[in-house]
């Protein structure tokens, strides 16, 4: 069968910078980081920083589904997918029947139910533990209860690959799709790690500041005076759909692939993903006009991640606009690639490129043509790249 053309035609976002389409649109093109102090914690366990989802309740986006007792990371996945089901002129069940595939990305289980379950035991005893924690705190619970959502019998599948899961969602829906595997797919990353652990783990491994003082200003991705990065939340689901669909589409899923690190040397798979990547979308470098780096704004991540890129594109680097969203939302690990192939379709719809927040000094060991501000220029196939631990990358190309 010969290969189909993959494109989106839904969109859903739940971000610090805001939920739902417009609303995000909006929040990504200001010059503003919504990373703040988080203060839930116990005090002797020093400062933390995040980028939280604020003000979201599962009811204003699917009034019939009750969340209270649904793992935080499951309920910005429904509020997601029904977002991006309605930006396509559909609602979930209407997929019912359709041949259609669920596959969500997440980085981390249920710390939520984690947490509690733990200071339950040491509270009352081990008799008055948690048993649903066991199927509630998968990473897998997360893709079924959107399968629920549509009804009858889905081909659901959840992927964990690090801080790359949510792309690679993406690109293997969009795979199956052009291969005649699916019709249709709900697809994308979920997370919500702003849990005391696994927090003060990621804090203690030099994976989220500790400094209280401007927390708005701590995550600095490419930025000569970055640190590390700063941990976020939040969700991007999409529909994508096979070229020959009536709806129309924001952009095609050109190619995409993914490779993994040899040991102790950060990023270094990322060249062959961009390889396969752009060999699979038949794109020479030189065509790429707009990279959406990965940039979580850590100190050795930031300048191992630019030196593939230096090395792969060489001279051109310089005159491809780039860009890190995570100055403004954090880093959401497993849904955060997902959410930069969201913001990557609508900027190639709407000819503009988000700002890269907090970017204020260049720092020559990451030579990425950026702009603390958002720049409206026309571009037709942009460069999506994710990195995760275990060595984990991913690429994906968008073009219209």
């Amino acid at each position: 069968m010969k290969r189909r053309r993959v494109k989106i035609t839904g969109l859903g976002f739940v971000t610090p910078a805001g939920i739902g389409k417009e609303e995000f649109w909006r929040g990504i093109l200001e010059p503003v980081s919504r990373v703040t102090a988080l203060k839930k914690y116990p005090e002797e366990a020093g400062a933390f920083v995040s980028a939280e989802v604020k003000d979201f309740r599962l009811e204003n986006y699917m009034p019939n589904v009750p969340g209270k007792r649904m793992p935080r990371h499951t309920q910005f996945a429904m509020a997601a997918a029904a977002l991006a089901a309605r930006d396509a002129g559909l609602e979930l069940p209407q997929l019912r029947g359709k041949g259609a595939i669920v596959m969500i990305g997440a980085t981390l289980m249920d710390f939520g139910v984690i947490n509690k379950g733990v200071e339950i035991i040491v509270k009352k005893g081990p008799v008055n533990a948690l048993p649903t924690s066991v199927t509630t705190a998968l990473v897998s619970a997360i893709g079924a209860a959107v399968g629920e959502s549509i009804g009858g019998t889905t081909r659901t599948m959840s992927l964990q690959s690090a801080c790359c899961s949510g792309l690679d969602a993406i690109g293997r829906s969009a795979e199956m799709i052009a291969n005649g595997e699916a019709e249709i797919a709900v697809c994308g990353g979920a997370e919500a790690p702003l849990y005391f652990h696994p927090m003060l783990e990621l804090k203690l491994a030099g994976l989220a500041p500790g400094n209280p003082d401007f927390p708005e200003r701590q995550c600095r991705p490419f930025d000569l005076w970055r640190t590390t990065g700063v941990i976020g939340e939040g969700a991007c689901l999409m529909i994508l759909e096979a070229e020959s669909s009536p709806r129309p589409g924001y952009a095609f899923v050109g190619g995409y692939s993914y490779a993994s690190d040899p040991a102790a040397s950060p990023c270094a798979g990322l060249a062959q993903a961009l390889r396969l990547t752009l060999g699979n979308t038949n794109l020479r470098p030189s065509q790429i006009e707009c990279i959406s780096a990965w940039g979580p704004g850590h100190k050795t991540l930031d300048a191992a991640e630019a030196g593939i890129l230096a090395e792969f594109f060489g001279s051109d680097l310089k005159s491809i606009p780039a860009v890190s969203i995570k100055g403004a939302i954090g880093n959401p690990l497993g849904a955060a690639g997902a959410i930069q192939v969201g913001c990557a379709a609508l900027s190639l719809t709407r000819g503009a490129i988000p700002p890269t927040v907090n970017w204020q000094h260049p720092d020559p060991s990451c030579p990425l043509n950026l702009s603390a501000k958002a720049r409206y220029i026309s571009h037709t196939n942009t460069l999506i790249d994710a990195h995760g631990l275990s060595g984990a990358n991913a690429c994906l190309v968008l073009n219209q």
